[in-house]
């Protein structure tokens, strides 16, 4: 579902709900991208986000020719995957098997330390800037897995390409949990102080350098947990501004790749589901990309 752009600011300030629904992980299995084509031409997924060196890359980046409305956006993999350079290039990225480390806060802190740990890192994000320039599709956005970005030195970087590379929307995971308090049936704890503080730190990187970032984003709390009850009800509490819900849709719950717990069919079916589409339209909205919005220059 797309539609044309439209102002969505006045005197700067954003004033009327912008939807982008996204599915991350594009391009992990076969059976997240069948997803990901099923919820975009019969559901209300707008926006797909591309694992560059994912084992099944190469039958993402054909579907998404084929879907001119889909837009694509770069999923940055810097922990917890399968680098694009060659493990003997990256030695402080990766763990014995050659994978990206999973041992993230141990990992921050050497990229804090490390001048080389710090280089590494940079080649491997380039690296993935650089693979997705060669699919020949429009890059409509970038997030990072596990939204690593928070980390300040990863940020630093991430924008850096953002800029060199010519992204120009990048996602920042600011997620209000009053919102949640209102549609939630089980509590909802508070964002920890550190997490608040990096999430405002990061949306003044953004902004000063001259990206689009959203006002808010869901997805967070829920992840792998988006079930249509929870997504109806959402989009009935949807806040001003640029609104990203992003998803994680398979066509099966276990496969390659796949996390335990992560309801992928459940997130298939309420991005398909026709009381989602029922409220969609009852509130006037259509879901698109970082690229349909007014007043931005994509390349």
């Amino acid at each position: 579902m797309s539609r044309p752009a439209i102002p969505v600011s006045v005197k700067g300030r954003a004033v009327l709900p912008q939807l982008i629904v996204t599915a991350d992980d594009f391009g992990l299995a076969w059976e997240v991208n069948e997803a990901i084509e099923l919820a975009h031409r019969n559901g209300i997924l707008s926006a797909a986000s591309l694992m560059v060196a994912g084992a099944a890359a190469q039958d993402a980046i054909r579907r998404a020719g084929a879907l001119p409305h889909l837009r694509v956006g770069l999923h940055l993999t810097l922990v917890e995957a399968k680098p694009m350079l060659p493990p003997e290039q990256i030695p402080r990225l990766v763990d014995g098997r050659g994978s990206l480390r999973k041992d993230l806060a141990r990992l921050g802190l050497e990229l804090a330390i490390s001048p080389s740990a710090r280089a590494q890192m940079r080649a491997e994000i380039e690296a993935q800037f650089a693979a997705f320039h060669r699919t020949g599709l429009v890059l409509d956005h970038v997030n990072l897995h596990k939204h690593y970005h928070l980390h300040p030195v990863v940020a630093r970087e991430v924008i850096s390409a953002c800029r060199h590379f010519g992204a120009r929307a990048l996602r920042i995971p600011f997620e209000p949990r009053t919102v949640l308090r209102l549609i939630a049936a089980e509590p909802v704890e508070p964002l920890s102080p550190a997490v608040t503080a990096l999430t405002a730190w990061l949306r003044g990187r953004v902004r000063a350098a001259g990206l689009l970032g959203p006002d808010a984003v869901f997805g967070v709390c829920w992840s792998g947990q988006v079930t249509t009850e929870r997504l109806s009800k959402l989009l009935q509490h949807l806040p001003c501004g640029i609104v990203e819900i992003y998803t994680h849709p398979a066509s099966e719950n276990v496969f390659e790749g796949s996390a335990a717990g992560y309801r992928y069919r459940d997130e298939l079916e309420a991005l398909c589901a026709p009381e989602v589409l029922r409220q969609m339209t009852r509130i006037g909205l259509a879901s698109i990309g970082y690229s349909d919005l007014a007043g931005t220059a994509f390349s």
